[in-house]
């Protein structure tokens, strides 16, 4: 009489943790674990703007603060908005609407759903984008930022000195600091912001400036460029480390449901979804055209038309044809919440955007056929199969804690992330 051995099978999550790992350039799922955001040590950042906590801290409050915005066109709106007012924290660090409004901007809702065109001022007055704002989170593991790429000397754009040299928008790459770095040089003058050592001190700030750049003679510590490194320091901390997944990385594997699990194994296997977005953040440093509508289409934009070169994607940098209508593949985490998707919020929930890679068929004409990415093909997913994937998306890519990146309160005492009379009553600061 013969014995028979049964076989083990390896658990679901034995199985679903090898399929990580399989995808990873390491072998291991290590590659996808996030950094907690006071783990420096492992954040990657410039090494011309070291992290630390005061400088992290002074960011913060920066980033929130309205009493930057001494810049306005019109003096109703000095005062009234912040680098918040397009990057809701509550909204995974996006706008409340399809398109954020900083100066020209009046209102807020509850979300930044609210915010609305100030009545003062004309349409090519606003500050607003033609474009929908990226997420700020996780954009340490970002090698060159924007939709476009365009910020950044080195990593994807080393190839293309010509183009960033000779264009007034990023010859600020030649400073020679990594991408998120240069990108906020640029942005604090672009989005109307300033400070001095004057309005430093008015608004309570010098002494996290002397604290925080003591390498910086007095009279450049109060500067647009150590307001943009600070603002660096602390988006290079926002990260989603406290996500159900990335719970789950580190072997919890209770952190996650049965249907996350089989939206995971979809995203990571059948899906494909790890082909494009593969970074530690789930993002990617790469380009694809997949015909989504730009934002000139939306009914709610503002100051855009279809010759906004911002629709061009990468190609508006690198002017290479092959690059025309390519945009960056973005992080996915905390989407949920959000109504408002893709580079011209042409989609208004994660499941629509599956179905629309699913699909895989342009829905904007401008963009040709030879255009679209080979990647952008029907997926041939069923209708549960969808719906595990936007799970995982949804709810396992979730970090429930993100307040702990939002100030309890600014020293100059002024609302936030708005301040003009509508936003006061809207955020309760009246």
């Amino acid at each position: 009489m013969s014995c028979r051995h049964e076989i083990d099978t390896p658990d679901v999550d034995t199985q679903l943790m090898e399929l990580i790992a399989s995808t990873s350039p390491d072998g291991t799922v290590d590659h996808y674990i996030l950094p907690r955001e006071t783990d420096y040590a492992a954040i990657p950042q410039d090494p011309r703007n070291p992290l630390t906590q005061t400088k992290v801290d002074l960011g913060q409050m920066l980033f929130h603060e309205t009493g930057l915005a001494t810049d306005a066109f019109h003096t109703v709106g000095i005062g009234t908005y912040s680098c918040a007012s397009c990057h809701v924290a509550d909204r995974g660090f996006r706008p409340g609407r399809a398109q954020g409004i900083a100066d020209g901007g009046i209102g807020f809702g509850e979300f930044g759903e609210d915010r609305q065109l100030n009545g003062g001022y004309a349409e090519n007055q606003i500050d607003a984008q033609g474009i929908r704002p990226l997420s700020v989170l996780n954009t340490a593991f970002v090698s060159n930022t924007l939709w476009n790429g365009q910020f950044g000397a080195g990593g994807l754009n080393v190839d293309f000195e010509e183009q960033w040299r000779n264009n007034p928008e990023t010859a600020v790459n030649a400073l020679g600091y990594e991408a998120m770095e240069s990108q906020n040089i640029e942005g604090v003058t672009l989005h109307r912001m300033d400070i001095d050592k004057e309005l430093a001190e008015e608004l309570g700030y010098k002494e996290l400036f002397d604290l925080s750049f003591p390498e910086f003679d007095e009279e450049e510590r109060y500067s647009k460029l150590t307001l943009a490194l600070a603002l660096s320091a602390y988006l290079r901390a926002l990260t989603t480390s406290e996500a159900d997944f990335q719970h789950y990385l580190r072997g919890d594997v209770e952190a996650m449901t049965p249907d996350e699990k089989a939206g995971a194994t979809l995203f990571f296997a059948k899906a494909g979804c790890v082909r494009c977005h593969n970074g530690p953040n789930l993002g990617g440093d790469s380009f694809h055209a997949v015909g989504a509508k730009d934002l000139w289409q939306h009914p709610d934009a503002l100051f855009t038309s279809v010759d906004d070169k911002k629709n061009l994607g990468r190609g508006s940098f690198t002017e290479r044809e092959e690059d025309m209508r390519a945009f960056r593949v973005p992080q996915l985490y905390n989407q949920f919440g959000n109504e408002h998707f893709l580079h011209g919020s042409s989609k208004s929930s994660v499941r629509e955007v599956v179905e629309y890679f699913n699909e895989g068929v342009s829905e904007n004409d401008m963009v040709s056929q030879d255009q679209l990415s080979p990647f952008f093909t029907p997926l041939n997913l069923s209708e549960e199969e969808i719906d595990q994937i936007t799970v995982f998306i949804e709810k396992a890519l979730y970090d429930h804690e993100l307040d702990r990146y939002l100030p309890v309160a600014l020293p100059s005492g002024n609302c936030f992330p708005n301040a003009d009379v509508f936003s006061q009553w809207d955020l309760g600061c009246r």
